[in-house]
């Protein structure tokens, strides 16, 4: 399974950005979770998604903000982010776990797929 992100850019504070995260190798019947990291910090989870789409988690920080949401069909999972705010800024990953079956939340060690990252910085 490779994952690869895109999406990011440069945007101004109370802005929106949508990341896609696509899916090759594989079908996209995976959860899936949105982590970031910023320069000098840790990588954190922002949200997750099951496999089905019917259950979603997010960080404290990004609730009411960013919306997880996924087309199987098109192996694509998007992260829409609205309200963007300074300190989003980060580069962003997607990652999946092993096994599809597998219930995931926001803790980096359940995941073993990962993207390259696409970087979003919110900056007037």
């Amino acid at each position: 399974l490779q994952l690869a992100e895109s999406g990011g850019g440069l945007v101004q504070p109370g802005g929106s950005l949508r990341l896609s995260c696509v899916a090759s190798g594989l079908p996209l019947d995976y959860p899936i979770g949105w982590f970031r990291q910023a320069p000098g910090k840790e990588r954190e989870g922002v949200s997750c998604i099951s496999s089905s789409g019917a259950s979603t988690n997010y960080a404290d920080s990004v609730k009411g903000r960013f919306t997880i949401s996924r087309d199987n069909a098109k192996n694509t999972v998007y992260l829409q982010m609205n309200s963007l705010k300074p300190e989003d800024t980060a580069v962003y990953y997607c990652a999946a776990p092993w096994d599809p079956r597998l219930r995931v939340g926001l803790e980096i060690k359940e995941y073993e797929y990962w993207g390259q990252g696409t970087q979003v910085t919110v900056s007037s």
